[in-house]
């Protein structure tokens, strides 16, 4: 996906972000790199809404077929992560950088002439395939273009970029609509298929082919090519993340942590996947509210987490954290219960809000908590965890929706029950999500009992 995968932090060991990070743009060449990510990020974004408005498109809303894209979307990562980092370092930086962009650019540029599951299935692979190599060429690049004592804001300004375009993409990709209007009006562009999807496609690939030009720009040392690296030792690191997951088991605090990061993930998660059958089904906006309701979570996300930098000495972390983990289980039961789109919009803010500032919070927690000779190894252990939270979540959530559609048709007339006189739909699709809610809300409440049993056991 994006050039630090959506979802996944950095090292647990980085600084924490530090004050006036924008100062390192004042090296010419980290500046264009990081133009070069946030181009890549944006493209990132913009591609995951495309591809899963064209999936819900073909497959005609079906959620099965949204489940077999995110597949696809993540599956290189559990297989193929390693091996990618270790070519890396054994090949042009530079170059790997410019034909990843170039690849999809190409890929994406292709993709509106695809009207078929299978293959938006393949392209998913392939781009994530292409990002995988990115991403390392990209973070290994970094301390060669920026001194040793600015690392940290090149660090925090590469996660700006990662995660910052997120709700830009999402706004983008809801504002299409028109210009497509505006654009099928020209016979001589029909030869391009031009729809929302396929614009929000060319314009990503765009993005990727600017990305790519600026990047051969950089100076990037081939140093390391010269090097003798050393074999990859899989049943060490095996090892090392067997230590980090029996220091998970015996610190209760960590472990309250890593309970309301996994279940507000596997919960929260059920979002994106769901997003688009959600706006046809439900709020009957097709492709332009599901749009608009990842630039709220989105929007809601940066403000959260812009909100706990404010306030972080002022209330206590652990607090804050379950909290934001159960408001966002309560944020997207509620969110998934109105039939408008403006009231689940304004509801989706406040669950990007809360799952932000419980997603930065439960990282700083854990970093402070987690014991510096196994920190590397706990949040190696925990990165598997969430990946694993983010497959299920991604890809199961679809076909639970599609259970909870038949069950919903079987047991109720045409989906829908009767209160007070007034007619409510239950559709799969908003069963599934007030499920993922309960499961967010319930692990928010398991990480307080935990925590409070850490500090019980600290004053025996």
């Amino acid at each position: 996906m994006s050039d630090q995968a959506p979802f996944i932090p950095g090292a647990g060991d980085e600084d924490a972000i530090p004050d006036e990070p924008w100062r390192v743009f004042g090296t010419g060449s980290f500046f264009r790199l990081w133009l070069s990510q946030v181009l890549s990020s944006l493209g990132d974004w913009i591609g995951l809404l495309a591809i899963l408005a064209l999936a819900n498109t073909v497959s005609k809303s079906n959620a099965a077929a949204l489940s077999l894209v995110m597949v696809a979307r993540m599956l290189p990562g559990f297989l193929l992560a390693p091996l990618c980092g270790a070519l890396v370092d054994r090949l042009d930086r530079k170059r790997v950088m410019v034909f990843t962009d170039v690849g999809r650019a190409v890929l994406l540029a292709l993709l509106p002439f695809v009207d078929t599951l299978f293959g938006l299935v393949v392209a998913s692979f392939v781009l994530e395939l292409f990002a995988l190599f990115r991403g390392p060429a990209t973070a290994a690049t970094v301390p060669h273009l920026v001194p040793e004592e600015n690392l940290a804001q090149a660090n925090s300004l590469s996660l700006v970029a990662a995660f910052g375009t997120f709700p830009a993409g999402a706004l983008v990709f809801a504002s299409l609509a028109s210009l497509a209007d505006w654009l099928g009006g020209f016979n001589a562009l029909d030869f391009l298929k031009l729809d929302r999807e396929s614009i929000a496609l060319y314009f990503d690939a765009l993005a990727f082919a600017a990305s790519a030009l600026i990047t051969m720009t950089l100076p990037v040392p081939k140093a390391h090519l010269d090097e003798s690296r050393p074999r990859i030792k899989v049943t060490q690191t095996l090892r090392d993340i067997k230590e980090g997951v029996r220091f998970i088991a015996r610190n209760e605090l960590v472990r309250g942590v890593i309970y309301g990061l996994a279940g507000g993930l596997l919960g929260g998660g059920m979002i994106i996947p769901l997003g688009p059958v959600f706006s046809d089904r439900v709020l009957h906006e097709g492709t332009s509210g599901f749009g608009l309701l990842m630039f709220a979570l989105g929007f809601g996300a940066a403000v959260g987490v812009i909100t706990l930098v404010l306030v972080q000495k002022r209330a206590p972390l652990e607090t804050v954290f379950w909290v934001a983990i159960v408001t966002t289980g309560v944020g997207i039961v509620t969110a998934a219960s109105f039939s408008a789109l403006v009231a689940a919009m304004f509801v989706t803010v406040f669950v990007g809000a809360a799952a932000g500032t419980g997603y930065v919070s439960g990282f700083t927690l854990l970093q402070r908590n987690s014991h510096d000779e196994v920190r590397g190894r706990t949040f190696a252990a925990l990165y598997t965890l969430i990946r694993v939270c983010l497959l299920l979540s991604l890809t199961v959530t679809p076909l639970l929706a599609g259970a909870c559609d038949e069950l919903s048709q079987a047991l109720l007339d045409d989906g829908v029950i009767e209160v007070g006189g007034q007619a409510i739909g239950l559709p799969g699709v908003r069963l599934a999500l007030w499920l993922g809610g309960l499961i967010a809300l319930g692990s928010g409440f398991v990480a307080r009992r935990e925590m409070r049993q850490a500090h019980r056991r600290e004053r025996l």
